[in-house]
């Protein structure tokens, strides 16, 4: 029995390495999602985050099985409309009268390190989804490949969205 755990450890910890590259010498093009709150008040901040939560759960079945970058672009390209239309419910469920636009663009990111996987500073493509006027503090991280997580209500308080982060947490 420790021996087939220890070739299931093995394997998990080949994929880690093969799709979660922690440098940016890496191959992998990466995907980002950017949510720009419309100002800095209390009010555009904490609705940011609403509807950073309600977008990144309707992305989750739309981007989990991507394979590709150029995929995960256009997927997001097709859904516009829909991301803005459950970003709007959001702001329309909590009062806000302004709306959101959704693009994708190429934008400089600082350094930023989620988990295990960092990604230096430089330009990325990123879905760029800005609450009306834009202005405020943002919001970020990878929507390919598919590693953005959310506060849930489940024990861990993450959920992983990506076929690999299942495979490891079912073998660990």
């Amino acid at each position: 029995m420790k021996y087939i755990i220890g070739i299931i450890s093995a394997i998990a910890l080949v994929l880690v390495l093969l799709f979660c590259p922690i440098n940016s010498e890496s191959s992998v093009q990466y995907l980002r999602i950017h949510i720009r709150a419309n100002s800095n008040s209390y009010a555009d901040q904490s609705v940011k985050y609403k509807v950073k939560d309600a977008v990144v759960e309707e992305l989750i079945p739309l981007v989990s099985e991507i394979e590709s970058f150029e995929e995960a672009k256009k997927v997001i390209e097709a859904n516009f409309g829909f991301i803005e239309s459950v970003a709007d419910r959001v702001l329309e469920e909590n009062d806000f009268t302004y709306k959101t636009h959704a693009k994708i663009d190429n934008e400089y990111f600082p350094t930023r390190t989620y988990e295990d996987v960092t990604l230096e500073e430089g330009n990325y493509d990123a879905l760029i989804l800005e609450l009306g006027s834009g202005e405020g503090n943002n919001w970020w991280c990878i929507v390919f490949p598919a590693f953005c997580f959310t506060k849930t209500k489940n024990s861990d308080n993450i959920v992983y969205i990506s076929r690999i982060w299942e495979i490891i947490k079912s073998v660990i």
